[in-house]
Order: C-alpha cells, then structure tokens, then sequence
C-alpha cells in the first residue's frame, strides 16, 4: 500500500503565490497541499480541525504577521514542521526564525526541487539550512557576528519599519497590516527610539545600506 502524502498547510495572502507554491509541489507526488489559508485567523482554524505534517508560511501577511503565527502554531501543534517561504532575503528575518522554532527558511526564488526536498526533510524532523545560512550562523554561534541595530525590534516593529522605509504613508501602512493609524505611530516613535534616529529619511538610508529595501 503506498504511504499516505505529506499534508502541507500553505498560508500566503496572495492566492497567485499559492498557487504557485502548490503547482510546485504537486510536480513531487508525494506532498499535497491540504490546506491553504490567507491569514492567520484562517490558518488558525485550520490547525483546530485539521491536521498537517508541515506549515509552510509567508512572512507579510496581513494582521498578525508570519513570525508571530509561527510561535502560536508551534505552541498548539509542537509536533507540526513550520517552514518559511518568504520574498525577503535570509539576512532580514532567517535567523529569527530559527531562533523562534522555525524548521528551515527558504526565499521565493527556490527551484522547485528544492523546495520539495525542504518539505520533506522539515517533515521527516530535520532542519532545512540553506549552505550561505549556515554560514552565517557558524559566524553567530562563533562569535565573529555582530548583531544589526534593527535586532532590538520585535517582529511587527520590523515590519513598520520595512515599510516605513519603502516610503508608504502611515495610513496605509495601518491599512495593510490591520493597525489603526494611532497604532502604526506609536510603532513608529518606538522604532526610532529603538534605532536612535529621528526621521523617516535615516530609517530609509539605514534599511538600504543593510539590504532591507
């Protein structure tokens, strides 16, 4: 009898990501995408009533962001794999999300065998580690890296940030990530003082000089 596949829960905001991403794990035969959610309310509820060998999350989503619903799904179902795909590059949120109990992080531009391979190595309660990854975390682990001023921010924190940056208004930044405008200023008079800057304009020149933008 062959062996049942692995159920994946894909939550990604974009329905043409999605697809994408269950496209390429259909090529496997041995990976079926059994859920699929656009925040984390939904991915939540699936989680409730269903059940996954592997999570496979974005980052940016609306509301509660990736990482942050990382820890909840690690906290409800410790036993599940949670695997990042994500657009941004390692260096932004990679070891973060290791340190917050992710199995392995990928960015969106993978072949497809590799992300098929990331599945079932994540599944099968290994890690998935990138070879530039590794590198960087002998470098953390030996004490030859040092840490990046925008480590002080919490998850959201960086996701204003970042956005912040990129130039978006604070109403639509409130807009995008579910904040109400009151919400997002606070986060950013607490980014700054964290940052020991003073304008957007040193925020952007920092987030560029450090390939966050």
């Amino acid at each position: 009898m062959a062996a049942e596949p692995l159920r994946v829960l894909l939550v990604d905001d974009h329905a043409i990501a999605r697809n994408g991403v269950r496209l390429m794990l259909g090529t496997a035969g041995d990976i079926a995408v059994a859920g699929e959610g656009a925040d984390a309310l939904q991915a939540l509820d699936l989680i409730r009533h269903e059940s996954f060998d592997v999570a496979l999350l974005d980052i940016s989503m609306p509301g509660t962001g990736g990482l942050d619903l990382l820890r909840q799904l690690r906290a409800m179902r410790p036993d599940m794999a949670v695997l990042i795909l994500s657009t941004y590059a390692e260096d932004i949120y990679a070891i973060r999300a290791l340190k917050q109990g992710a199995a392995g992080y990928l960015t969106k531009d993978v072949p497809t065998q590799v992300l098929v391979e990331a599945v079932r190595r994540v599944a099968g309660g290994r890690k998935y580690v990138s070879p530039s990854l590794v590198e960087k975390l002998a470098a953390l682990v030996s004490g030859d890296s040092t840490a990046s001023g925008h480590d002080v921010l919490s998850n959201r924190e960086l996701e204003v940030f970042k956005l912040i940056a990129q130039g978006e208004p604070l109403v639509q930044i409130g807009e995008r990530l579910h904040l109400s405008p009151n919400t997002v200023t606070s986060y950013r008079a607490r980014i700054l003082d964290k940052m020991g800057m003073t304008s957007n304009a040193e925020l952007t020149r920092y987030a560029i000089e450090h390939g966050l933008i």
